[in-house]
């Protein structure tokens, strides 16, 4: 089973009302943050342009305002894999007539990359190449990732080109190519947990992993221009770098914390090689305090606002 195959449970801890209450108690500024670059947007969609916007990986809108959303749009497209949690974005909603506006799509906006990849992976013979040793297991893992196919931009027949004025992509682009990427890994993992902490000795698989990740990234900002219509505006929130730290209040404290990068350093350069961007913020927001057993986890994010 893939990773976006458990994304529905993996949700439900962390999106909705609940969370928000959660957020605005440890990390307000990301709510706000979030909010005021779509709201930004809003008010740079051109009048003429389409009154229609879409939420890609919208889960259950803990980020996004989705009641300023729906009353500035004749309707709002929410869509991601996680048909529950759009269901419980729209149930939250008080106004029948908002609730109306809201129109659910479940899909995979990265256009199957994971089943792709799965149907890869189940071709190698892993135990064969476990016992040849970690440059086979990594060399093969490598060459499923060259050759898994991204669909770019991604085709959905719900989601018509220069349909939407407004398009968020909302902290989903990470997903989009690490899920896959660990999916590798947990192959590795099942018949030679050994190996796993070895990738970032095989060249050839960072190289593979690294094209990967910008193969995805291109392939989403394509979707995003291509949904948009003219005088139409997209918003990108993205986590770019994840922390944990062990005490909590010193998050903010670089020599408490440990960074994990998550996009590639190209990431600015491929989105202002498709957009020219019209406003750009940077935040931190906290996911999990640290407790005895685990750390705490948060994320750097980005966020923009972009017309094509």
């Amino acid at each position: 089973m893939s990773r976006i195959d458990n994304l529905s449970y993996s949700n439900v801890q962390m999106q909705g009302a609940q969370r928000q209450q959660w957020l605005q108690q440890h990390s307000p500024q990301h709510l706000q943050h979030s909010a005021a670059l779509v709201m930004h947007a809003l008010h740079q969609r051109e009048p003429v342009t389409s009154q229609s916007s879409l939420i890609l990986g919208a889960g259950a809108c803990t980020e996004v305002p989705l009641v300023e959303l729906g009353r500035a749009s004749e309707e709002v497209v929410l869509a991601d894999l996680d048909l529950s949690s759009m269901q419980q974005a729209r149930d939250e909603l008080t106004s029948l007539a908002l609730r109306k506006q809201i129109r659910l799509l479940k899909g995979d906006i990265s256009g199957g990359v994971s089943q792709s990849l799965a149907r890869l992976l189940a071709q190698q013979d892993w135990s064969q190449l476990a016992s040849q040793g970690a440059r086979a297991v990594f060399d093969a893992a490598a060459l499923c990732l060259e050759q898994c196919p991204v669909p770019d931009p991604p085709q959905s027949q719900e989601l018509a080109p220069g349909d939407f004025g407004l398009v968020v992509s909302s902290l989903v682009l990470t997903q989009l190519f690490s899920y896959p990427i660990l999916d590798v890994l947990d192959s590795i993992q099942r018949i030679a947990p050994s190996l796993l902490n070895e990738q970032e000795r095989h060249r050839r698989y960072q190289d593979a992993a690294q094209d990967f990740r910008i193969r995805i990234i291109n392939a989403h900002l394509h979707l995003l221009r291509t949904l948009l219509d003219a005088g139409g505006v997209a918003v990108l929130l993205s986590d770019i770098r994840g922390f944990v730290f062990n005490v909590h209040g010193t998050d903010h404290d670089a020599s408490h914390r440990r960074a994990i990068p998550l996009v590639p350093r190209a990431f600015p350069d491929l989105v202002h090689d498709n957009f020219t961007i019209t406003k750009e913020a940077h935040w931190e927001w906290l996911t999990d305090l640290p407790t005895k057993e685990r750390p705490g986890r948060g994320y750097e994010v980005v966020g923009y606002v972009l017309k094509p």
